[in-house]
C-alpha cells in the first residue's frame, strides 16, 4: 500500500505543495468565515471574540487580546501565549507554524510570513494542464516570551526571535535574533544588549 502524503502535510514539512488543494482551500474558507465574524464584532463582545479565536487558532492562552481587523491564512497553525497583545491590521501568513510566546506586544501592521517561493521565475511558475501554479514552500516562525515588535515590521519565513527582545518599527527580520537585545533595521540586526 502506497503512503500518500497530503498537500497539508507537505506544506507543514516545508516541501513544495499545491496551495489550491481542496483540503487546504476548505481550511482557508473556514478561516475566512471566522475572521469575517471576528473583524465585524462589537469590541465589547468579549465572550464571542474569545470563542472565535479559540475556533480559529491551534492554541491560545488566557489574556490574549487581538485588535480587529486581524488577518491570517488558516489560523489553525498559530499558537499564542498568555497576555499577548496584537494590535490592528496584523497579517499572519500561517502556511506553517507560528508560535508566539507570552507577554508579547505586536504593534499595528506587523506581518509574519511562513510561505516562500523560488527566486527565479522559471522555478516559481509551473504550468499545469488546468492552469498556472506557483511553487510554494514554508518555514515556521517562533517568537519568544516578552517580545515587543514595532509597527510595520516584517518577520520572514524560518526566523526565530528570542526572549525579551525589542524589534524596532519598520524592521525586516530575515535572520534569527538572540535573547535580550534591541534589534532594528532592514535587514534587522541586534544593535544593543538589553
Amino acid at each position: 500500500m502506497e503512503n500518500l502524503v497530503t498537500e497539508k502535510e507537505k506544506m507543514l514539512q516545508g516541501l513544495p505543495y499545491d496551495s489550491r488543494d481542496t483540503g487546504l482551500l476548505r481550511q482557508y474558507h473556514k478561516a475566512r468565515a471566522l475572521l469575517k465574524s471576528y473583524n465585524n464584532l462589537d469590541s465589547k463582545a468579549l465572550e464571542e471574540r474569545s470563542r472565535i479565536l479559540g475556533d480559529l487558532f491551534e492554541h491560545i492562552e488566557k489574556g490574549v487580546w487581538i485588535e480587529a481587523p486581524f488577518f491570517c491564512d488558516y489560523g489553525e497553525h498559530i499558537s499564542i501565549g498568555e497576555n499577548t497583545f496584537i494590535n490592528a491590521n496584523c497579517m499572519f501568513i500561517d502556511n506553517n507554524k507560528i508560535n508566539i510566546g507570552k507577554n508579547g506586544l505586536i504593534a499595528p501592521y506587523v506581518q509574519i510570513y511562513t510561505a516562500q517561493h523560488p527566486l527565479k521565475a522559471t522555478e516559481r511558475i509551473v504550468k499545469t494542464g488546468d492552469g498556472t501554479r506557483y511553487l510554494t514552500s514554508t518555514k515556521s516562525v517562533t517568537i519568544g516570551d516578552n517580545v515587543w515588535i514595532g509597527g510595520n515590521s516584517i518577520i520572514c519565513p524560518g526566523v526565530t526571535i528570542g526572549d525579551n527582545v525589542t524589534i524596532g518599527a519598520g524592521s525586516v527580520v530575515t535572520k534569527n535574533i538572540p535573547d535580550n537585545v534591541l534589534a532594528f533595521g532592514n535587514p534587522c540586526k541586534a544593535q544593543k544588549q538589553l
